[in-house]
C-alpha cells in the first residue's frame, strides 16, 4: 500500500514506461508532470539510454530536474541555473569487458556484441549488427578489437541460442557481480555495466543530493533493469500494464499500459486525493 501523502521524489524509466510504443509522450503526460513539480515534487528520468541521446531523453522528459542515464552510470542535475551538472560518470574497461565476453561465449557460444562509447550527441553504437536491434540508424560496424580498445558505458550481447532472460541468468551466474552488473531491458540484448551501476545506485546520488529518505521515493518501470530502483524504493513501486512478468511480481500497484498513459493516469489521480 502506499503512504499517506505525497511522495518527495518520482523517478520513472521512459522507454515502455512514460514513452509510448510510437516513441511520443503525450501532452496529458507533460502536463501531468508539470503540475507534479508545481507541487514541489523533484522528477527524475530513470533510462537505460546513455548520454548520446541526451537530447531526446530531455525532450522526453520535459519536467525532470535530474537525469539518470545509462542504467545509472550518467547522472546529471538539469536544476542548476548555469547549465547541467554531472553527478555521476561511471566506465567499465574494454579488456574487463573483453574476458567477460570471452568466459560467456565459452558457455553459450558466439555473441553478437555491441558497446556504447560515445558520449556526443546521436554518436552511433559500434560492434555486430543484428536485424532485432531496433535502431540501425545509430549504429557503426566495428570489429570487436575497436570496440574493446577502450572504456564503454555498457556493452550489448545476445546469441541466437538463448532467450534474452536465458542468456540473463547464465551470465549472472558466471559473471561476478562485483566485476559487472547485468541487466536487460527489452531489446534482446543483456546489457552489461560497470560494477555497482544500476539504477538504484544512481537514484542513491539523486536522493542523497537532495536529502531525501528512498523511503519517500515513489517509482514506475517495466522491465528487469528496472527492478533494482523498485528494490530501493519505498513509497511506491509501480509497474506499468505492459510490464515484464518479474517487475510486476515486485510492484505494489500496476498502472495502465505505457500506451494509455498509466504513469500520467497514476499521477493525476495521486495529485488529486
Amino acid at each position: 500500500m502506499t503512504r499517506p501523502g505525497l511522495p518527495k521524489l518520482i523517478a520513472t524509466d521512459l522507454d515502455g514506461t512514460l514513452v509510448r510504443s510510437d516513441e511520443s509522450v503525450s501532452a496529458y503526460t507533460h502536463e501531468v508532470l508539470d503540475r507534479v513539480r508545481a507541487a514541489g515534487i523533484p522528477v527524475v528520468g530513470a533510462t537505460g539510454r546513455g548520454p548520446r541521446l541526451t537530447e531526446l531523453t530531455r525532450n522526453d522528459i520535459r519536467a525532470a530536474d535530474f537525469l539518470v542515464m545509462a542504467g545509472g552510470g550518467r547522472v546529471v542535475d538539469q536544476s542548476d541555473p548555469a547549465g547541467p551538472v554531472v553527478l555521476r560518470d561511471v566506465r567499465l574497461p574494454g579488456e574487463v569487458l573483453a574476458r567477460l565476453l570471452t568466459d560467456l561465449e565459452a558457455e553459450v557460444g558466439p555473441l553478437t556484441v555491441m558497446v556504447e562509447a560515445l558520449d556526443d550527441h546521436d554518436a552511433p553504437l559500434w560492434g555486430d549488427y543484428h536485424p532485432s536491434w531496433p535502431y540501425p540508424d545509430r549504429f557503426e560496424a566495428r570489429s570487436r578489437s575497436e570496440c574493446l580498445s577502450g572504456e564503454v558505458l555498457k556493452g550489448f550481447a545476445r546469441t541466437s541460442g538463448h532467450h534474452v532472460d536465458e542468456l540473463l541468468d547464465v551470465a549472472r551466474r558466471i559473471i561476478p557481480a562485483e566485476v559487472a552488473t547485468l541487466t536487460q531491458a527489452g531489446l534482446g540484448f543483456i546489457e552489461i555495466c560497470p560494477p555497482q551501476t544500476d539504477k538504484a545506485t544512481g537514484l542513491t546520488v539523486v536522493a542523497q543530493t537532495l536529502g531525501v529518505d528512498p523511503a519517500d521515493v515513489l517509482v514506475f518501470g517495466d522491465m528487469p533493469n528496472d527492478l533494482p530502483m523498485f528494490e530501493w524504493a519505498g513509497w511506491a513501486r509501480v509497474a506499468v500494464a505492459n510490464a515484464h512478468p518479474s517487475v510486476k511480481a515486485v510492484a505494489d500497484e500496476v498502472t495502465l499500459r505505457n500506451d494509455d498513459d498509466g504513469v500520467a493516469v497514476y499521477l493525476d489521480r495521486l495529485l488529486s486525493r
